[in-house]
């Protein structure tokens, strides 16, 4: 390098700037330059030959135009400039470097009594690759880029930053096993030897770091006790020394690992603790991005219970399921489960829960890889089978169907799931995921309407079956709105006195103006499904209540009005006082009325229906037990309930004259019922044979066609009088 002769008492001054790692120019009172240091050619590249007479800022400013400018107005008004600027080295090459100018007193400088400015520069082109580096990773991560993309793309940019360090990054899963995710300069081997391996101490650097949950540097592989198990492949690989640190969510749980390899021994210095330490935040940001990213995939496209995809996601996999089996055939399986809400709602929602994992577990187990299988709603599943031919269909879905039916425990309580299945095929039922479930519910539907543990094959015809339903819950809505349903009243009487009335049942009643009389069974079926029951029941003990108080003020004597109802309604917590409350609108006593309930009712153990059949017994109304002896499980729920009436089934009676096994069961419940203090009252009466048999064996009330049919309340005093006159039919 070339020198102005310094003056003697600079030279020790001079000395010390030779050795500066900083870039060191000094310019005198025209701005030109008259010295240079070491620094400044090992950091540009010029010597001082080469800025000699010239003004170094014009010379070395990337755009000395947008920049000079501002340098001279700070100097002039400050007399010093500090600052980031971009320069040209010699090559032509970019060069980022902060400088710091200063105008000298020329008085007190040491240097030269000429000089006038010092200008110092220190190269900062890392720190601003490794600045442009974390904005462009920020970038990808708001751009949604697949995650190992964005960390394949990190760990090939920090490579490039730091020569001769390899960079890993791993996760940790849900069991603790690792899994690399971005290694671009690790053999594969090395990868598959980390996969699946599961974090602890003796695990490596990256197994104990995610174990600790802090950083662990392993300055020698071959002598870490941490790696004794498996330093020797990564020593093959020519690594000698790793430092992996935890990659930690904001709630501080370990995702991952970030690694820093190392091809000779020893310790990280300064400048990889700075790098890894901006990484660690980047790769935690990256990672819980991606986590939600999928957390809210999941919510969206799966159900979170039993992990099946939802009914968006199964229509979309289904759909290009059914895209990609053009021109073969498919099938579609509908399933529902029977009594799942009496189910879900008489052992708790924890126990519906259960069944649903467990039946979507069996499903699994009857399926194949490429099936598409998913959960629908509450309880409707439905599996796609692609190339699956259609003389297998009565196979698998029986198949199904036993699956489902073996039996299920939880809480001690066994039980033996059943569903019903509705099956179309494609492409013969329908071309799109829409019609062939449409045509498959229908199915199902079919299937259910004939019992439980059933499948049906859609049949276009049922498409119109469908249709009536909506039609059917449509009218019913506007009917209960309207006011157009009607109660008939059919007496009951006793059966040794048959002039002397014991009650009277209520029956709903609806006559559309186009479909003339709706049959009970099937109007309250829709109201079921509708949910409307609520409302139907409502409207019953409201109009039954003001008829029987009419009667009451016209004098006309009927002991009590008794209602039906359904297995919902004891699921409204406020059931028993809206009754109550019904009671004293019209004036009436809770013994005026006689509840009916089904089975169902027995077998519901929810708090909502025990604790209204407890209130309903506390405030005097009576239960009667609705078509007792068709079920298999009521003789043992009799003692917990308080039942004060058994309805013995018409099925019993219409067979007690020419039946041995119905006469014995009818003598069976009489027995019963007379050894716990409760009334029976026959069903179905029809025949003087059959009153006289059922009179004979003491059976205290019968009702039937044989006494009367449902009447309008108009109808009833006219058949009391004949009644009292001795006329019964």
């Amino acid at each position: 390098m070339t020198h102005l002769t310094p003056a003697p008492q600079t030279l020790d001054w001079l000395q010390a700037l030779h050795s500066s790692d900083s870039a060191w120019l000094i310019t005198d009172d025209h701005l030109n330059v008259v010295h240079v240091n070491d620094g400044f050619t090992r950091l540009l590249g010029y010597t001082l030959q080469d800025m000699q007479g010239v003004r170094p800022l014009q010379k070395l400013l990337a755009s000395s135009t947008d920049l000079a400018p501002h340098i001279r107005e700070q100097l002039v008004h400050r007399g010093a400039y500090s600052g980031e600027l971009l320069l040209t080295h010699r090559d032509g090459s970019p060069l980022w470097v902060a400088a710091s100018i200063n105008t000298l007193d020329r008085q007190s400088t040491p240097i030269d009594r000429t000089a006038a400015q010092v200008i110092v520069l220190t190269d900062i082109g890392f720190t601003k690759r490794f600045e442009a580096f974390q904005r462009q990773v920020l970038e990808d991560v708001v751009q949604e880029k697949p995650l190992p993309t964005l960390m394949l793309h990190m760990c090939q940019a920090l490579e490039e930053l730091l020569p001769h360090v390899h960079v890993s990054i791993l996760t940790v899963d849900e069991d603790d096993l690792l899994h690399p995710l971005a290694a671009p300069s690790l053999p594969d081997s090395l990868s598959a030897l980390i996969e699946g391996m599961r974090i602890g101490p003796s695990t490596g650097a990256c197994g104990t770091a995610a174990f600790l949950g802090h950083e662990v540097i392993s300055t020698d592989l071959s002598t870490d006790p941490n790696w004794q198990d498996i330093a020797a492949p990564f020593l093959e690989a020519g690594l000698r020394a790793c430092w992996s640190c935890p990659i930690k969510s904001h709630d501080h749980k370990v995702l991952g690992t970030f690694a820093l390899y190392f091809e000779s021994t020893g310790a990280p210095n300064a400048l990889h603790q700075q790098v890894v330490k901006a990484c660690l935040y980047l790769s935690a940001i990256a990672m819980e991005r991606d986590a939600s990213k999928h957390r809210i995939r999941q919510l969206a496209y799966y159900d979170t219970l039993t992990l099946l995809p939802n009914r968006t996601m199964f229509n979309e996999c289904a759909e290009q399921v059914l895209h990609s089996i053009r021109g073969q055939s498919g099938v579609l399986f509908f399933l529902d489960l029977d009594r799942f809400k009496l189910w879900n709602d008489s052992l708790g929602h924890a126990a519906g829960d259960a069944l649903l994992c467990e039946i979507a577990l069996r499903l699994g187990q009857c399926t194949r890889p490429d099936d598409v299988v998913g959960r629908l709603s509450s309880d409707e599943f439905a599996v796609l089978m692609p190339r699956c031919p259609a003389e297998q269909i009565p196979e698998v879905a029986q198949r199904m169907l036993d699956a489902i039916a073996e039996p299920f425990s939880i809480n001690g309580v066994m039980t033996i799931p059943s569903a019903c299945i509705g099956v179309c095929t494609y492409p013969e039922d329908g071309t799109d995921i829409e019609m062939l479930l449409r045509h498959a519910d229908q199915a199902m539907y079919a299937a259910k309407s004939q019992g439980s543990q059933l499948w049906e094959r859609y049949q276009p015809e049922m498409g119109k079956i469908s249709q009536e339903r909506a039609d059917m819950e449509r009218e019913l809505r506007q009917t209960l709105a309207d006011g157009g349903l009607q109660l008939h009243y059919q007496p009951q009487v006793l059966s040794t006195a048959e002039h002397t009335l014991y009650g009277v049942e209520a029956l709903a009643r609806w006559q559309h103006p186009e479909w003339g009389w709706v049959a009970p069974p099937r109007f309250i079926a829709a109201a079921e499904d509708a949910g409307l029951i609520h409302a139907l029941t409502s409207w019953l003990i409201d109009a039954a209540c003001t008829q029987l108080a009419t009667w009451r003020a016209q004098g006309i004597s009927v002991p009590h009005i008794a209602v039906n109802l359904s297995t919902n309604n004891f699921h409204d917590p406020e059931f028993a006082q809206r009754v109550y409350n019904s009671l004293q609108e019209h004036g009436l006593a809770c013994n005026d009325l006689m509840l009916e309930i089904t089975e169902s009712v027995m077998l519901d153990s929810s708090p909502a229906t025990l604790n209204n059949l407890k209130n309903l017994h506390a405030m005097g109304m009576r239960l009667s037990m609705d078509d007792f002896g068709t079920g298999y499980s009521s003789l043992s729920y009799l003692h917990r309930l308080p039942i004060s009436e058994l309805k013995l089934d018409k099925s019993f009676v219409h067979d007690v004259t020419t039946s041995s096994a119905a006469s014995a069961l009818t003598r069976s419940v009489l027995n019963i019922a007379t050894s716990l203090g409760m009334t029976v009252v026959a069903e179905g009466v029809e025949t003087p044979e059959q009153a006289a048999w059922l009179t004979e064996q003491g059976c205290p009330v019968l009702q039937g066609y044989l006494f009367a049919k449902p009447m309008p309340a108009q109808d009833l005093p006219p058949w009391l009088r004949k009644v009292t006159n001795h006329q019964l039919a």
